[in-house]
């Protein structure tokens, strides 16, 4: 999928999932209002219905005791004062548990208890005093406390109510914005659905189209890799072919001439003899030519069959043995570090490690006894400069190899890689300049990196760097 659209899909989903988010968080409040409002509700209705039964049941009490003075009937005080006082505290105090929460009414509760401990007294005098005189005052002192307890329950209930209509009017303010807050945020999500599924059908019929092209590019590669598989064997016979058929005329030649030497060399004149001892020299770098591009061009094919563990330390020292004749004839020091194991493909490794040290014989200094110093060191892939992020996780070997030989221009580094390129003449030095491209090719088909350092006469230095482990 492109970045763009990708950009556009996620910000519409994260607009969608914003606004669910806030309805959400709106039906919440609506929701939670609604509760409290209920709770309100059934709290005020709690408290009127406390209030009232305490109301009732003292003017019952009051109304028992004037049914007395009335009649003198007994029957009146039953339940006596005593028991509807007691029913009255238990009241008030359900009531007073009801309103812990609020000091305001707490307040109005200790004023109300004042006031019935006032009217728990003159109900208690009421019942046992029966002078008409004495009853009128009781009646008037009734009246007048009485119309204080119906005052506080009064201011209670008022309380309750404010409270009530707050809370009710904070509910209707939510429900009156949250039908369009839903519709809203509903329809904002079904547009960007709408848009997201839009956007995702147009991607999914550019991304089917462009398999349909990979698919066809896929054909096109794998068409040309057979071609150019085909192209490779047929350069690999006629390589062979070539030298094969170029070969047979040399060795002819080298015969000839070598017949012409032993019989004919006292009746040739000496320029004749020198144009001889040319064109042997010249056949000789001839063969060597032949052999060096038959190496090349083989070089560098390994298959995952032939990748094997490899002990470099033995293959190092394997090498150094075929190059023994050559170190001793120049005296040289060769200082090693043991290797690790690595793996790869034993006879590029051997054609690598050949052609190196090879070159820093060749090219030693003529006043100075040859030196060449192996070290190697195991780097994570990010340590490397020169390799790439998706292969940071590898393990690497670096190796250096490190000579003090003639040395060469700095400027060289990458050419001495090609091939045929040459940075001496071969009067001065003789080879054919295919050496160090095929130690590239092996090192570039190992998927591993080549680099020369070169220091006017003082030496050269080769790192070599190689994953230990092959991708299979």
């Amino acid at each position: 999928m492109h970045n763009p659209v990708q950009r556009k899909i996620r910000l519409g989903f994260f607009i969608a999932f914003s606004v669910i988010i806030a309805a959400s968080f709106f039906s919440y409040l609506v929701t939670k209002n609604l509760l409290d409002n209920a709770t309100r509700l059934n709290h005020t209705i709690e408290v009127s219905k406390r209030l009232e039964t305490i109301i009732k049941q003292l003017k019952d009490a009051e109304a028992a005791i004037r049914g007395y003075n009335l009649t003198a009937d007994t029957s009146f005080l039953h339940p006596n004062m005593e028991e509807r006082s007691n029913s009255i505290r238990s009241e008030y105090n359900a009531l007073r548990g009801i309103l812990i929460d609020s000091h305001q009414q707490q307040r109005h509760m200790d004023t109300l208890k004042t006031l019935l401990e006032i009217k728990y007294g003159q109900l208690q005098i009421g019942s046992k005093t029966k002078s008409p005189r004495t009853e009128r005052l009781s009646v008037t002192e009734g009246e007048r406390v009485m119309y204080r307890i119906e005052r506080k329950v009064d201011d209670m209930m008022r309380i309750e109510d404010t409270q009530l209509h707050e809370k009710t009017e904070l509910f209707r303010f939510f429900s009156a914005l949250w039908v369009p807050v839903i519709f809203i945020s509903s329809l904002v999500a079904i547009l960007i659905g709408i848009y997201s599924y839009i956007t995702l059908t147009k991607e999914f019929k550019l991304q089917l189209h462009i398999e349909s092209k990979l698919k066809s590019y896929q054909r096109d590669l794998q068409q040309n890799i057979q071609l150019l598989n085909k192209s490779n064997q047929e350069l690999e016979q006629f390589a062979y072919v070539a030298s094969h058929d170029l070969q047979e005329p040399l060795r002819k030649i080298s015969t000839f001439s070598d017949r012409l030497q032993v019989k004919y060399k006292d009746q040739l004149p000496s320029d004749a003899s020198q144009l001889l001892d040319r064109m042997i020299g010249a056949v000789g770098r001839m063969r060597v030519l032949i052999n060096d591009l038959l190496l090349f061009s083989r070089a560098g094919r390994i298959t995952p069959e032939s990748i094997t563990e490899v002990d470099m330390t033995a293959l190092l020292q394997n090498v150094l043995s075929d190059l023994e004749v050559a170190l001793q004839e120049k005296n040289a020091v060769v200082r090693t570090a043991p290797l690790p194991v690595i793996e790869g493909n034993v006879t590029g490794f051997q054609q690598l490690f050949q052609n190196v040290l090879a070159n820093a014989i060749k090219f030693s200094h003529k006043e100075r006894q040859l030196e060449i110093n192996i070290s190697n060191q195991l780097l994570k892939g990010k340590e490397i400069n020169i390799v790439k992020e998706n292969r940071w996780d590898e393990t690497f070997c670096r190796i250096c190899i490190e000579d003090n030989g003639i040395g060469f221009d700095p400027d060289y580094a990458e050419r001495i890689f090609l091939i045929f390129q040459r940075l001496h003449g071969i009067s001065e030095y003789s080879g054919t300049g295919i050496g160090l491209a095929i130690c590239k090719k092996i090192v570039d088909s190992h998927h591993g990196y080549i680099m020369a350092y070169g220091y006017p006469g003082k030496g050269a230095a080769f790192v070599i760097i190689l994953p230990v482990k092959q991708k299979k």
